[in-house]
């Protein structure tokens, strides 16, 4: 793991994570242990104070700066952040300043899948069954054309193991990294608070590795080295 920490003012201390938040593979089921780690990090996510939230999605958005050279032209992805997690208007605003052209998630319910759909200034909008924002009345763009994702999470480890929601649309969506090695693109990059890394995190056979995780303390490269 390689940690590039901030080269700005630190954001206030958030809560860290304790060995009850640990690895997933403590349980006997890893589906089980999944979901009491994801209860967790949840609750500790939701504990989260709107002044931290606001600080740390500011620190998030130059860290991602700093380190990806975000340019116009370039194709990102971003979510649309619900308020339990990391606020990702910054991020958004940040992009749009760069010149970038920005994709929203978009969720099929008929064929539970995600598509990315161009964001424009001004475009129609409307919210899912999940309560999150979602662009209408665009044509969606192939995950493979992306170049960079910012994809949300609830917890995550060294080696670029994200836990999500549940839902599994990202590691649908994206499941060909582990298919295809000549076509790995686009980059990965989850956003995360820092408490909400965890010491491991068992690999199934659908996930889908994180290549970076960018947190208010900094950007962790993960082990595949992208």
């Amino acid at each position: 793991m390689r940690v590039t920490p901030s080269n700005s003012s630190q954001v206030a201390a958030a809560p860290t994570h304790d060995a009850a938040v640990g690895a997933a593979s403590d349980s006997p089921s890893s589906a089980e242990a999944r979901k009491a780690l994801r209860k967790a990090l949840r609750a500790k996510r939701r504990a989260v104070t709107p002044e931290f939230r606001v600080k740390a999605g500011r620190q998030v958005a130059r860290n991602v700066d700093r380190v990806f050279r975000l340019r116009p032209g370039l194709r990102v992805a971003v979510y649309a952040s619900f308020r339990e997690e990391l606020d990702s208007t910054p991020l958004i605003r940040l992009a749009r300043k760069r010149g970038c052209r920005i994709f929203l998630p978009r969720i099929d319910t008929r064929t539970i899948s995600m598509k990315f759909v161009e964001a424009t200034l001004g475009a129609h909008e409307t919210v899912n069954h999940l309560g999150i924002v979602e662009p209408k009345g665009t044509k969606p763009i192939a995950a493979r054309w992306l170049d960079l994702v910012l994809l949300p999470l609830v917890g995550f480890d060294a080696r670029g193991m994200r836990l999500g929601m549940g839902g599994g649309y990202y590691d649908r969506t994206f499941a060909y990294r582990n298919r295809h090695i000549a076509w790995r693109g686009p980059r990965l990059v989850g956003v995360a608070y820092s408490f909400q890394q965890v010491p491991s995190i068992d690999r199934q056979w659908h996930d889908v590795p994180l290549d970076a995780v960018v947190t208010e303390a900094g950007v962790i490269r993960c082990s595949t080295g992208s």
